[in-house]
């Protein structure tokens, strides 16, 4: 393995362990205000009236009206309010907020704040909804021909809950105005998208404007776009603070207090977005024992704003066909309107939910016709050189079938899967399953090249220590050492001479967001070409800058989205996994007894940090598939709001999680890397209920749907008879 893979104490490792890291909960209290919003308690519903209740000297509100500049959140459309006007349009539209300088009052005063409403209809599902936000299709060959001449066709519903991204960080956010410019910090994952969602709603200059990264613990997608709504929200209450109690400072400049809005659990829980629920109605043309033709129709609950919806959908159709080659191919998707939680980003962004309801197809089909699910799997792989979904080439290796013999051998797969194959009796059952997937590497389509256009910078002081300039944020996934690494490797100096601190708008470029897994190997090679640059350069005792510019490969396929044809991505990450599981018969619960994966995300710049995150990434998918159960009742309101009724897998529900590494470079991306973060979870619940089924003795069809309850296997056990214990 490359010397770039040897791992390296954490740049900030230190600060974490010994408490000194500051969080957006973490700043003293003295002489701030503090913020508490006024929400929505109906799903849909016009405002008729806010009755506030007595205010105190010091306490004022903040609604639409004191957004100097327009009342919209950029996220890819601009249909997402700072604060609601006329119409709510879930459980949780924020209204107005109370300000003021006791947090417990505030809370107070804001429980006394009373909305008056003319409810309107509410839709609350999928198979209700009928406002079609974003509507996307592809193909190719002669789909309907293919099923004329079809042995057989099968046709299978496949539907995904929600998830929440439970990290341990909460939403958070700190703003304050002095002297014109707005200066605002929290936990967030993309500073850029934050600034421009400011500049926008103030109506400030993009230089009067400053958003910094605070220590953030923990995203997988939830800190993509929310903090940009959060964040204007804290920055109008600022704005209005500094013209009602601000002074002036040494300079004669206007200094406004410093406004602050931390969610507790249940707040970040309920309103804040989440995993879109989908339904995906998959359709299978097989002729002489080979899929010819798959007519393939996904839907996603987008929640009551776009937001990130159009990509994820995006990303979501481009994997339903999965890691089969198949000649003739139809894929339509919509992402779907309803008076519910907005939905957004979240690790996978898309393809956990296709990936789940192809491999389970493709399981059903093999069953039926008699063939082990595997060796029909292998039978249908892509292979190097062939086209991708949309069009595009499979570019670089396919190293799948070398994956899957490394899992196999580690699991005794083979041996497992034939031994509970038999019928089963007594309390205890057993299954095991696998899957097999791809994570597209980076930015979906033209969007690197296009609106991104990442610029990284490097500085030299005279001392010779260099630090990183990019906007890219650390959020425990261990971006700041891998990149310091890179830089450190690149300019022959030792790891400790480089510097990297928290994103800051004012003083680093806009490298683009911390998603997509793209960091790494977009934003890493760019700073490995600074590198490069700056030791060619190298002058003792000065000062030094260098910048470096995205420029797209020149072997990609063009994508266009309007035909939904071209490379999608420029390469793309693997993975294959198998699950066995424990099912208890008296009680339906299910112990996972091992789990054993092998991925490919090229080369690994730190092998501990890579590890770590296939690790996780396998445990959140197996929570995905099993535990997190959340759903909205009849009011539209989400009630499992707390770690007591959204349960999380723990330490005590993890197996020893196998996890080896298959390296197929990627000559574009740092010594070889390729997207990581993702990956790991988007395959994991396909293996899960792969190896329910079996130990339940539904193989043939069983469970569509994720998550499975203990109660429903319960139920399955429970209607073939009496248990014997």
């Amino acid at each position: 393995m490359h010397v770039i893979s040897q791992q390296v104490v954490k740049k900030d490792h230190r600060e974490k362990m010994d408490g000194s890291a500051l969080y957006v909960g973490d700043y003293p209290q003295k002489d701030m205000l503090h913020g508490s919003l006024i929400r929505s308690t109906l799903a849909h519903a016009l405002v008729l009236e806010v009755e506030y209740p007595p205010l105190p000297e010091g306490y004022f509100w903040v609604d639409c009206r004191d957004i100097p500049g327009e009342n919209s959140v950029p996220v890819v459309e601009d249909d997402l309010p700072v604060f609601a006007e006329t119409e709510v349009f879930y459980r949780g539209d924020v209204i107005a907020m109370l300000v003021g300088p006791d947090a417990r009052e505030v809370e107070r005063l804001a429980a006394a704040t009373i909305v008056l409403y003319e409810e309107l209809p509410a839709v609350l599902d999928l198979d209700s909804a009928d406002t079609v936000f974003f509507d996307y299709a592809y193909g190719r060959g002669e789909v309907d021909a293919a099923f004329a001449q079809a042995d057989r066709v099968y046709e299978e519903d496949f539907s995904t809950g929600y998830q929440e991204q439970g990290y341990l960080d909460t939403q958070g956010m700190i703003a304050c105005f002095r002297d014109g410019t707005l200066t605002i910090h929290g936990s967030l994952q993309c500073p850029y998208y934050v600034h421009g969602a400011l500049v926008k709603a103030l109506g400030l200059a993009e230089d009067k404007v400053r958003v910094i990264q605070d220590v953030t613990g923990g995203g997988f997608g939830g800190k993509e776009a929310f903090p940009s709504l959060l964040a204007a929200q804290v920055a109008v209450a600022a704005y209005k603070a500094a013209g009602l109690v601000g002074g002036d400072d040494a300079s004669g400049g206007a200094v406004g207090p410093e406004v602050r809005v931390v969610f507790n659990r249940r707040e970040d829980m309920e309103y804040t977005s989440k995993r879109h629920p989908s339904v995906c109605h998959f359709k299978a043309a097989v002729k002489n024992g080979r899929v010819t033709a798959l007519d393939l129709d996904v839907r996603f609950n987008s929640g009551a704003y776009t937001t990130l919806s159009p990509v994820v959908l995006q990303r979501g159709i481009i994997s339903a066909p999965g890691v089969y080659a198949v000649p003739h191919l139809r894929v339509h998707g919509r992402a779907l309107r309803t008076n519910t939680v907005p939905c957004g980003a979240f690790r996978g962004f898309g393809a956990p939910q296709t990936f789940f309801a192809i491999e389970r197809l493709m399981d059903h089909i093999a069953i039926d016709l008699g063939i082990e699910p595997l060796d029909f799997k292998l039978a249908h792989l892509v292979k190097q050189g062939d086209p991708t979904s949309t069009g595009g080439l499979y570019h670089y290796a396919v190293p799948l079938p070398q994956m899957v013999e490394a899992v196999l051998e580690r699991s005794d797969f083979c041996a497992k899967r034939q031994a509970y194959a038999a019928l089963q009796e007594g309390r205890y059952r057993r299954g095991i399953g696998i899957s097999l997937w791809f994570h597209g590497a980076g930015f979906t389509g033209s969007g690197e090249r296009d609106f991104i256009k990442a610029r990284v910078g490097l500085r030299k002081d005279a001392q010779g220590r260099v630090e990183i300039l990019t906007a890219n944020t650390d959020m425990g996934q261990g971006i700041k050492t891998t990149f310091a690494k890179i830089v450190a490797h690149e300019l022959g100096i030792p790891y400790d001479k480089i510097v990297v601190s928290n994103a800051d708008t004012s003083f680093v470029p806009n490298s683009g967001p911390t998603v997509a897994s793209r960091s790494l190997m977009t934003v890493g090679e760019l700073l490995r070409r600074a590198a490069i640059r700056l030791r060619d350069e190298w002058m003792e005792g000065e000062e030094q800058l260098v910048e470096e510019h995205f420029s797209e490969p020149g072997f990609t396929v063009p994508f266009d989205l309007a035909t939904f044809s071209g490379d999608a991505y420029p390469t793309y990450s693997w993975g294959v996994t198998a699950v066995e599981l424990s099912f208890d018969a008296l009680t339906g619960s299910n112990e996972i007894v091992g789990s054993w994966s092998c991925f490919d995300v090229g080369t690994p710049v730190d092998l501990a940090v890579v590890v770590g995150q296939m690790e996780g990434g396998v445990l959140q998918g197996l929570g995905y598939a099993s535990l997190e159960q959340m759903a909205v009742d009849a009011a539209g309101r989400i009630r499992n709001n707390s770690y007591s009724d959204y349960l999380l897998p723990t330490a005590l529900d993890a197996p020893v999680l196998d996890v080896q590494l298959h390296v197929v470079e990627y000559p574009f991306g740092p010594y070889g890397a390729k997207g990581a973060g993702e990956l790991p979870l988007v395959g994991i619940p396909a293996a899960f209920i792969a190896a329910a089924e079996q130990a339940l003795g539904t193989d043939a069809g069983g469970f569509c749907h994720i998550p499975l309850t203990a109660e429903e296997a319960l139920a399955l056990l429970s209607a073939g008879g009496e248990v014997v214990a």
